[in-house]
């Protein structure tokens, strides 16, 4: 395809990104929406989302966040606002099913564990700490969920899934 059909499409560069990332989200959201509506077994879909996660983690290049977040900030921060909102959509409502059958603590509020969820992500998957860390996205990702399932899960949730919630997703 040449540039002239290309932008006879897309006015400039930064539209482009835009429709290459909205489409990755919906990706994303279409492939989260079946976890979910795939298992009643809260254990079972906890892990199946987190495995979906991982794997559109490990697509991102640093380099790539780095780009774009310097050269298109508006669309980092777009990238930014939907990641708060897969968090807040998906996890709350898996955290929720997992209260419910006992392998999440009910002592801390879904809502509490959420926000720790986010400011982790927020604060440590960023290219300046991912590169400072020495991490990849997918193993940054996936510290901060071993990390904080640690956190949540009651010993039934830990015992019934295995060894998966020790280790990165």
């Amino acid at each position: 395809m040449s540039k002239k059909t290309l932008y006879a499409q897309f006015p400039s560069k930064t539209e482009l990104l835009r429709a290459v990332l909205l489409a990755k989200i919906r990706s994303v959201e279409t492939d989260l929406d079946a976890v979910l509506a795939s298992s009643n077994d809260a254990s079972a879909a906890l892990h199946q989302l987190l495995a979906c996660m991982q794997r559109h983690t490990e697509e991102i290049q640093p380099p790539f966040v780095r780009d774009m977040r310097r050269e298109t900030p508006e669309l980092f921060e777009l990238v930014e606002e939907r990641r708060r909102d897969l968090i807040q959509r998906y996890f709350g409502r898996i955290f929720d099913q997992g209260r419910r059958v006992g392998i999440i603590r009910k002592d801390v509020s879904t809502q509490l564990i959420v926000e720790i969820l986010l400011g982790a992500v927020q604060a440590v998957m960023n290219p300046a700490k991912i590169e400072q860390l020495g991490l990849e996205p997918k193993t940054g990702y996936g510290a901060i969920i071993s990390g904080i399932l640690g956190g949540v899960m009651t010993q039934k949730g830990r015992s019934k899934s295995g060894d998966w919630a020790r280790r990165s997703p």
